[in-house]
């Protein structure tokens, strides 16, 4: 879209405008052989790399970031925020990865013979045209065009003001590669511009996107699930929590949770309260405390966890309700598996959480009992990404219970419909 017809156009109308090319560019997708689906992600994967493109969406890059500190922006935005060749290298493995995996639609779910000679089958096809919106993480420009169109839907992206300049320059590469493919341009979709109506404009365009995906902060998220007139994909935080039982090997539980809080702070797998059992060793629980701290991370606690490490402030009552992304962690005793099951389901954000234990009665009991989209032993929450699931790359983790819960991945991008076969029946 030119920048004249841009100027000459409201939000809504740019998303309308989208939306109806969408919609086109969704039934032929529909339509289109896999393995063209897989030539256009061998080109892409090639494209991103080449040097030129690597410069491009390097310098487009700086501005963000040289604007994001500008605005003072938390340092855990800015990871999420920055580009390097390392990162544009890995968006082309996972781009790879994807090509790689096996088409999601025409899968025969279910099938059944009646005694009325008639053969139903459930098949799984395309959802249609799908809205994502996203704050701060421009390789997701990617991650949603790859996935969505390897399972034959159309998308269109709205990234973050802070991310715009790197999307956009990641989003022209994607458009070259379609027209070079032959595939319409319209499969992958940008609302470029930055005015906050353009986001109202999308949640409102339910004639033409069948199913949203927020990515980012807590506003954003709350937003589009209170606002949004389709079906949303999406989570509003991940409060991720690591439960260590008295039955827990020493050396997992500093490791695991080690790992888990500081690998990386600003993702959403990032553990943010951990729980001791009040019958674990004291010793044990203390190395684990110290181990976190001289790690670089500031931990706040109860009483009995202060009492541990000097180190320990005092947490506040809303220390255990908040997603910190960053180097910042509350620790408490509870009282067996069973609280911590209870505590988990009630100040959790049901996205993931872990226990470390070798006991298998009470890791049974954890993982039945704890209400979220993705339930660990002994590993990492850090692990809790679609890519390390095996599934490629993901669009996102979502927290509810309709159609898609964990990784939102390629067989969580389609719908089913069913096909019945016959040879003449009729009703009485």
């Amino acid at each position: 879209m030119s920048e004249a017809a841009l100027n000459n156009q409201s939000p809504e109308d740019i998303v309308n405008e989208l939306g109806r090319a969408a919609k086109a560019a969704a039934a032929v997708l529909a339509r289109t052989p896999t393995c063209d689906i897989n030539n256009f992600l061998e080109v892409l994967a090639c494209t991103i790399i080449s040097p030129a493109n690597i410069d491009a969406i390097l310098k487009a890059n700086d501005k963000d970031l040289a604007s994001a500190k500008q605005r003072g922006l938390a340092s855990s935005m800015i990871d999420r925020l920055t580009l390097s060749k390392e990162r544009i290298n890995d968006m082309a493995r996972g781009i790879k990865t994807v090509m790689g995996l096996a088409d999601p639609n025409g899968r025969i779910l279910w099938e059944e013979n009646r005694p009325n000679g008639l053969k139903i089958q459930r098949i799984s096809c395309p959802l249609g045209v799908f809205g994502m919106i996203y704050e701060s993480r421009p390789n997701v420009t990617i991650d949603a065009s790859i996935l969505c169109l390897k399972s034959h839907n159309a998308v269109i992206l709205r990234g973050g003001s802070e991310s715009l300049n790197s999307s956009l320059a990641l989003h022209e590469i994607i458009q070259d590669t379609l027209e070079k493919c032959d595939l319409p341009k319209s499969c992958v979709s940008m609302i470029p511009i930055s005015d906050r109506a353009a986001v109202g404009a999308m949640l409102r365009a339910s004639d033409y996107i069948d199913v949203m995906i927020p990515r980012g902060g807590h506003g954003l998220i709350e937003r589009v699930m209170n606002e949004a007139r389709m079906p949303v994909f999406g989570h509003l935080d991940g409060l991720c929590h690591i439960y260590v039982h008295k039955s827990a090997t020493a050396k997992i539980a500093k490791d695991v949770t080690l790992n888990a809080k500081m690998r990386r702070t600003g993702i959403c797998g990032a553990m943010e309260t951990l729980l001791l059992d009040n019958e674990l060793d004291k010793s044990i629980a203390a190395d684990i405390i110290a181990n976190i701290i001289d790690g670089g991370c500031e931990i706040v606690g109860d009483e009995a966890v202060q009492s541990l490490d000097s180190r320990v402030g005092a947490a506040s009552p809303q220390d255990w309700n908040t997603e910190y992304l960053d180097a910042k962690l509350s620790v408490r005793f509870i009282g067996g598996v069973e609280q911590a099951c209870s505590y988990i389901n009630t100040n959790g954000s049901h996205h993931t959480d872990c226990i470390i234990a070798q006991d298998e009665k009470s890791v049974a009991y954890f993982q039945q009992n704890i209400d979220s989209g993705i339930v660990m032993h002994n590993a990492s929450t850090q692990f809790a990404d679609g890519g390390e699931f095996g599934m490629g790359a993901e669009i996102g983790i979502a927290t509810g219970k309709m159609h898609a819960r964990g990784p939102v991945g390629l067989e969580q991008l389609c719908t089913y419909k069913y096909l019945v076969h016959g040879s003449g029946q009729t009703r009485t």
